[in-house]
């Protein structure tokens, strides 16, 4: 695996500089990780990663690697180290988390419109859940980077005909037929240059003005303003009588223009993850800077696995989902794996047990864990355990059931005295027709009129407004 000029995969600190370069500018010396560095890089060849795909040509692939390993990170190690005293924050109430976005993207969708939507809609839901939570919300994007997918089979078979399933845009395409299924690693390649353009464009958005608290209170009223939404209107007023009394008061409105946003996906394909970690010129610690927050999903926490190792050697604040059958003993030595330190922020269980399970199933978990002394934080994605077929042969879910699993966990929490963190949810800010039910009244026969996911279904953007109001509505009886 080739480094950049310098010896080391470094230079986290400013894009993709040496590691000399970057010290000579911030006034450190030069922190050597180059052995935590090998020791990633050794247990990559020792221990299983499970749902890989099957790459037909390794020296392709390897020359990838070594592509990915000479590029600029996405992210900086500063970023992610502020990130995780923000979830540091959440864990004990001092800020709630809205973790949100696209269920994998895609790179025909990575597009101006589209980002700046999804943008707009996390804006707008962060609004309202600041003022229901009366705390700070860390705003984390499911984009600039999730573009695999797990899969619970390796072949998908339509009409006779058995191909590889599609695990997303960074490995292969979704059109059936023979060529389009098979995993091409030139596609890790693309997947990093759609996560850099969609960066920048977030970040011009976060900070040019478009992130205005003013711009996304009026788009919050013109929401209320739909006869199907009324019920929120007193929500949506008392936001505006907040904003005039802060404007009375000579508020600074120019602090409001700009919020901070992090970009997150699951850390799946590790022929990805890996070339894009880096030594942190400053510490010597890796950093995974391909996004500020990654995760490890159900099927892919085995303890000895490779991706609980890969989280486990960098310093990105770390999210593990957690469904109805985890294993306490388990959930309890991933946190000694993940968590040694005890670190607050640093790790972040996303339970997604589904609107009939949650209340039985979450409680001993939590109680085990709290009473271990740990300090996580507890993040809800009601969305994955509540996904069906409808009789038209769509994969859906029900937005009641979505809202009852949020409802189960603020319960759960509120019985056991514990901190309800944050929500993960899969959503976009087109107007799809992808999950039931909601001020709209989707019904099955709707669902074909805009469906457009390629896996999960999402949230629409009115859905997910009607959302946050609801969540700021459990917030404020918390």
């Amino acid at each position: 695996m080739r480094t950049p000029a310098g010896g080391t995969r470094s230079g986290v600190y400013a894009y993709g500089v040496n590691t000399r370069t970057v010290t000579a500018d911030v006034g450190l010396e030069p922190a050597d990780g180059s052995e935590a560095l090998a020791a990633l890089t050794a247990a990559a060849s020792e221990l299983e990663a499970s749902q890989q795909p099957a790459w037909p040509d390794t020296a392709a692939l390897a020359e990838v690697i070594e592509t990915l390993s000479s590029y600029p990170p996405l992210v900086f190690a500063g970023e992610c180290d502020i990130l995780t005293d923000r979830m540091a924050k959440a864990a004990v109430g001092e800020a709630f988390v809205l973790q949100g976005g696209d269920c994998a993207e895609t790179f025909a969708s990575a597009t101006a419109d589209n980002i700046r939507d999804r943008i707009k809609t996390i804006l707008q839901m962060a609004a309202v859940l600041t003022y229901g939570a009366s705390v700070p919300v860390v705003k984390i994007g499911r984009m600039a980077g999730q573009y695999a997918k797990p899969r619970s089979s390796t072949v998908e078979t339509r009409e006779g005909v058995t191909l590889p399933a599609f695990r997303g845009d960074m490995v292969n395409d979704f059109a059936f037929h023979e060529t389009a299924r098979v995993p091409d690693p030139q596609r890790l390649v693309r997947a990093y240059h759609a996560s850099s353009a969609t960066l920048n464009l977030v970040r011009a958005f976060t900070t040019g003005g478009f992130a205005d608290l003013r711009h996304v209170h009026d788009w919050n009223r013109g929401f209320v303003a739909n006869s199907a939404n009324q019920r929120y209107e007193k929500i949506a007023k008392d936001i505006d009588k907040a904003m005039k009394f802060m404007a009375a008061c000579g508020a600074d409105f120019d602090a409001m223009r700009t919020v901070e946003f992090y970009a997150a996906h699951e850390a799946l394909l590790l022929d990805y993850e890996r070339p894009l970690t880096r030594i942190d010129s400053r510490s010597g610690r890796l950093y995974d800077t391909s996004g500020h927050f990654v995760w490890v999903g159900e099927r892919t926490r085995q303890l000895d696995g490779a991706h609980v190792d890969f989280v486990s050697r960098i310093s990105n604040p770390i999210g593990v989902k957690l469904g109805p059958k985890a294993d306490i003993d388990e959930v309890l030595r991933l946190i000694d794996k993940v968590d040694p330190n005890r670190t607050p922020g640093r790790l972040t269980f996303i339970t997604r047990m589904g609107a009939g399970t949650i209340r039985d199933a979450l409680p001993a978990i939590v109680d085990k864990v709290t009473a271990s002394g740990a300090t996580v934080t507890w993040i809800c994605d009601p969305m994955h355990g509540n996904t069906f077929e409808s009789p038209s042969g769509y994969k859906t879910r029900d937005f009641e059931d979505i809202v009852e699993e949020v409802r189960g966990f603020f319960e759960v929490h509120q019985s056991l005295g514990t901190v309800p963190g944050g929500i993960h949810v899969e959503l976009t800010g087109n107007d799809v027709t992808e999950c039931l039910g909601g001020a709209e009244k989707i019904i099955d026969s709707d669902l074909e009129k805009r469906y457009e996911s390629l896996c999960d279904p999402r949230l629409n953007h009115q859905q997910s407004l009607e959302l946050a109001f609801l969540v700021a509505e459990m917030l404020g009886q918390a």
